[in-house]
């Protein structure tokens, strides 16, 4: 084993050397089950690539059984991923964070409970991961929250993935409805189905016949009717992106530290970012009300997914899946 990833060690380096390297080309790897110590070599100065993709949440709740025997991630272990991936890099090199992909579902039907997915939720799920320590990546779609797809039929699959695992369930003695639901939450065709332009066929997508079934949520969930919704997923990630350009905050958001913050607290997320100011991210990761006695005094509140704010001096108020950037 030493030699084989000896052997690894040295392609990769040769081939940062020979391509990367003299173009000064900004890249990505794609890293499993990395040990702690191997970071190095992978991130930083001296790495391999520029950045590693974080799919410790995307793994988490998996068995070696199959899709039909994983189990849906909660709040809190999504919570526990995140943090642990932060502290693993470190200083060392920059995460490049990700909600969702094309080779997985949807982030916002993964990681938000079953039936709890909506606007306010998604802009939750969105603030967590947009202000993370690392570098922030939206796959198409997910800048409008789009859902999973509602299959009806394993004809309507075209992933090889998902019709494996649907074989697989088949001989672990699942039947045909329940292999589907147990595969259709994991498919990779999940992410993509044709992009929700408009509520127009297709979701304006094509005129023609799409490779896939488009979503039949098109007609709520499409880019045209997010524009010039002021309170859209879409405006909120716009949001976000503004927030880490503004330079008051740039410095702290894009290289300040990340310190987690009432870990124990029962689905509640919460880091500060630090560096040249100080700054409070917290996510209410339910649909009940939570309480939450800030450390100081709020000097700024610099983005809200929702439209109130129930703050009396140190005391905040959270509803339902609301998430709060604070400057303290």
């Amino acid at each position: 084993m030493l030699k084989e990833a000896h052997g690894i060690g040295q392609f990769l380096g040769e081939m940062k050397n020979r391509t990367f390297q003299k173009y000064d080309a900004f890249t990505v790897g794609e890293v499993f089950n990395e040990k702690p110590e191997e970071i190095k070599d992978f991130i930083g100065e001296q790495g391999y690539f520029s950045s590693m993709f974080d799919f410790n949440e995307t793994i988490c709740g998996g068995s070696e059984k199959g899709w039909y025997d994983a189990r849906k991630i909660t709040p809190d272990e999504y919570k526990a991923c995140c943090f642990e991936a932060q502290a693993k890099v470190g200083n060392i090199g920059f995460l490049s964070n990700i909600i969702e992909n094309h080779d997985e579902p949807r982030g916002v039907s993964r990681y938000i409970p079953d039936g709890d997915c909506c606007t306010q939720s998604k802009k939750m799920l969105a603030a967590l991961n947009f202000m993370l320590r690392g570098i922030p990546f939206i796959y198409q779609g997910q800048e409008l929250g789009m859902e999973n797809m509602p299959f009806t039929s394993i004809d309507d699959v075209d992933d090889i993935s998902t019709l494996n695992e649907y074989q697989t369930a088949l001989q672990a003695g699942l039947s045909p409805e329940q292999a589907l639901q147990a595969v259709a939450r994991y498919s990779r065709d999940n992410a993509r189905t044709p992009m929700q332009w408009t509520d127009q066929p297709n979701a304006g997508f094509t005129t023609g016949t799409p490779w896939l079934k488009v979503n039949p949520n098109y007609t709520s969930i499409n880019a045209a009717v997010q524009t010039d919704d002021p309170y859209s997923v879409r405006n909120f990630y716009k949001q976000l992106i503004a927030l880490r350009k503004n330079p008051a905050y740039k410095e702290t958001i894009v290289y300040g530290s990340l310190e987690p913050v009432w870990e124990d607290r029962h689905n509640l997320m919460a880091y500060y970012r630090k560096g040249e100011t100080n700054i409070l991210v917290i996510g209410n990761f339910q649909k009940e009300e939570q309480t939450v006695e800030l450390p100081s005094a709020v000097k700024k509140v610099l983005l809200n997914n929702d439209r109130s704010l129930k703050l009396e001096q140190q005391t905040l108020l959270l509803n339902g899946y609301q998430a709060v950037i604070l400057e303290l």
